[in-house]
């Protein structure tokens, strides 16, 4: 027996076994693809259809500013007014409520909101009739070609109710603000108020926005050169309103050490001050400023540090440790309830650039 013919047994498995792996490897690599074809379909999909947010806004009623006489919006005939209340499944009763504005097929913007449960939900509660006080004192000490700074929320009422230029016109939509049980929600959220405000922000706009953000928790000549700095060389003010030191603090705990607390007004105020020095002393802050959310319930605001307390935002708002009159990179022009405007010098304290973000 040759060798050739001794090895020929073994030699028909091995061909046989090379023929199926050629029919085979084709076969796996078409699985292979198909199955990554539906993944990326998959993830497409969640992309495009994410989860439910936790809330739905429900449209009450709508019509022009004279059916809401009560609003004090009959200086803006041409707008279109909302009114929203914001559902939970499950519970009886509205978490929130608040009123758009909008003109034409523009995208809507909020100009009042009021929180309804023990949990802040989508904005900051605010008076209504501080914002047009504050669009008036606007129309009246600022040029017409004068640029206003604020966070982009009072940036886009401003807008609106005055037609001043804004840094910032998009709903940028930061900080999320919800409950801790809803974060792991956080892009059903933000996909749904996407959905609901209109597109969302450009990049650029997003990065001058934290950079507004970085302006406001440095220290205050940096804090002010930076403002100056988004201005450009243009006449320009900022609009702060306390409830800014909230969103600030979510956005830069590291710099901003801040908690707040509602408390019930009751006809006593000696007994709500008493109240407040004592949780204060209780939780190690050492300095606050109130905001009154109506006749009978003011929020304040605590800082807990000395880093926190000189921040420019913190000089900007009358907390017990600082005075804003005494404030010297801006200048005090007005003020009302929880708003405070200041006209950025064209020549502020010269400062070290804040690196972006950061």
């Amino acid at each position: 027996m040759t060798a050739s013919s001794a090895s020929s047994p073994r030699a028909q498995p091995a061909r046989r076994g090379t023929q199926l792996g050629t029919k085979l490897l084709p076969s796996l690599g078409i699985l292979l693809v198909t199955g990554g074809l539906l993944l990326l379909g998959w993830f497409a999909y969640l992309w495009f259809n994410p989860a439910p947010a936790p809330y739905r806004y429900a449209l009450v009623e709508e019509g022009d500013s004279a059916k809401f006489e009560s609003l004090g919006l009959q200086a803006w005939p041409d707008l279109g007014i909302a009114k929203y209340e914001v559902h939970v499944e499950g519970v009886d009763q509205p978490i929130a409520m608040g009123y758009t504005a909008r003109r034409g097929q523009t995208p809507p913007i909020l100009l009042s909101w009021e929180n309804r449960s023990s949990e802040l939900v989508g904005a900051l509660d605010n008076k209504l009739p501080e914002l047009t006080a504050l669009a008036g004192a606007i129309d009246k000490h600022a040029p017409k070609d004068a640029l206003i700074l604020a966070w982009w929320d009072t940036s886009r009422q401003i807008k609106l109710l005055t037609g001043r230029e804004t840094l910032f016109t998009s709903h940028i939509g930061e900080p999320l603000i919800a409950p801790a049980a809803w974060q792991p929600q956080s892009e059903a959220i933000r996909h749904y108020e996407d959905q609901f405000w209109g597109a969302s922000a450009p990049p650029e706009e997003r990065r001058n926005f934290q950079r507004f953000a970085d302006a406001l928790t440095a220290e205050p000549a940096r804090g002010a050169a930076l403002l100056r700095e988004l201005a450009g060389a243009r006449e320009a003010y900022i609009a702060v309103h306390v409830s800014d030191l909230y969103k600030l603090g979510l956005m830069h705990p590291e710099r901003l050490d801040m908690a707040y607390k509602n408390f019930p007004m009751e006809g006593n105020m000696h007994g709500m001050i008493g109240y407040l020095k004592k949780w204060m002393q209780e939780n190690n802050y050492e300095t606050h400023t109130l905001q009154s959310l109506s006749d009978s319930t003011v929020r304040a605001y605590f800082l807990r540090d000395a880093k926190s307390s000189n921040t420019l935002i913190a000089q900007m708002l009358p907390f017990t440790h600082s005075m804003p009159l005494d404030l010297t990179v801006l200048q005090l022009i007005y003020q009302q309830g929880g708003y405070w405007v200041y006209r950025i010098p064209a020549t502020p304290v010269m400062a070290e650039p804040v690196p972006a973000g950061g």
